[in-house]
């Protein structure tokens, strides 16, 4: 059977866009060379825009067993502490272990092949014609062969280290700022509510988030994690800080300490003749404002409608109009985040922020509500 669509990574960008494309029609093939249910190190929250996307295309299921949050409790420097809640929407932790293998399985419910411990190493380019043109990826299966796959159009939606996107240059590491993240899962932290927790440093940020069965996410993001141990780091930090120290003082770690960086990914375009980008391939945002999914999730399902565009009416410009209708959809998220971003990168900018907060701390409620995507909820 030919593809008409090959997605490279079965995340959450890559399962909606399978899901949307083979409930299209669309003969799908999705590969990944992990094997669900896996780990992987994320902030463990969906926010409420996330939850309404879900809910639109009827994959709320996927959230099965997850915890309701309220909203988003936000600490600075010098005793600032800021409550925002969402307000007549919720958001929910789960941790991605079970929310991914679930978007998968709907993937497959719909309709899409799924072959995972696959390794997909880069796009296959014909360049035969007068302009190059994606046919399919290059990939190398879990006995050692290597082989080409063909497609009408590909998505790469394989994380921030998109190899796809990387051979064809069209990503690279952000020169700043460069931040990394270090994240382990608790047993026993004291003072867990149904709030999400930011916790902002001079140095850092430090995320907080309840899940189910009793445990906690907690993950500290930095610019400088020099050469210490994971768990040495993430504990340090986490004892070390006038907010936590007394909650994390009887935690127990409930998994390894994973370290992930640098953060930051600059895409170029959108994809390229044959190829759209989806998820982290298509630029990495910083997770301090907890919207990831949802933009990961979103572009997901905006690079399958162009697709399926693609597939009747030719894809030469698909990734033309795939930028286009991402800028028309994320433009303002975007400045929001860069200037998130660059307040957490400057101590100055965040004393400051902290004596506004204390000042006007409807402010920041109303930057906790944007974060949370509530308008698009």
């Amino acid at each position: 059977m030919s593809t008409d669509v090959l997605i490279a990574g079965a995340g959450p960008a890559g399962a909606i866009a399978a899901t949307v494309l083979a409930r299209a029609g669309a003969r799908v093939l999705v590969l990944d060379r992990a094997r669900f249910p896996r780990q992987k190190l994320c902030g463990d929250t969906l926010n409420p825009g996330a939850l309404a996307l879900l809910e639109r295309l009827g994959l709320h299921a996927a959230t099965g067993g997850s915890l309701p949050l309220s909203g988003m409790i936000v600490t600075g420097t010098d005793g600032v502490r800021v409550e925002g809640r969402y307000g007549g929407v919720c958001g929910e932790a789960i941790g991605r272990r079970e929310f991914d293998a679930a978007l998968v399985m709907a993937a497959a419910g719909a309709g899409a092949q799924i072959e995972q411990g696959v390794l997909v190493q880069g796009a296959a380019v014909d360049t035969s014609g007068h302009a190059p043109r994606v046919t399919g990826v290059v990939v190398q299966r879990q006995d050692g062969r290597q082989a080409h796959l063909n497609a009408s159009i590909v998505i790469a939606a394989d994380g921030r280290y998109s190899r796809v996107a990387r051979s064809l240059g069209l990503s690279r590491s952000s020169a700043s700022p460069r931040r990394w993240a270090i994240g382990a899962y608790f047993y026993g932290v004291a003072g867990v509510t149904s709030f999400g927790e930011m916790h902002v440093r001079d140095t850092h940020y430090i995320g907080v988030a309840p899940l189910p069965n009793e445990l906690t996410n907690a993950c500290v993001v930095t610019a400088n994690p020099g050469r210490r141990q994971p768990d040495d780091l993430l504990l340090s930090a986490l004892r070390g800080d006038s907010e936590l120290r007394s909650r994390f003082a009887d935690a127990r770690l409930a998994s390894r300490t994973i370290c992930l960086g640098p953060l930051g990914v600059d895409a170029a375009a959108a994809g390229a003749h044959g190829l759209l980008l989806a998820g982290d391939a298509s630029g990495f945002v910083d997770p301090m404002t907890g919207d990831g999914l949802r933009f990961a999730m979103r572009g997901a399902e905006l690079a399958a409608h162009e697709a399926l565009h693609g597939l009747e009416h030719g894809v030469e410009s698909a990734h033309v109009r795939l930028l286009a209708a991402r800028r028309r959809e994320f433009a303002a998220k975007w400045r929001f985040n860069r200037t998130m971003r660059w307040l957490v990168g400057c101590p100055g900018a965040v004393r400051a922020a902290g004596y506004g907060a204390a000042v006007l701390p409807q402010m920041l409620r109303h930057a906790i509500r944007y974060a949370g995507d509530v308008h698009a909820a």
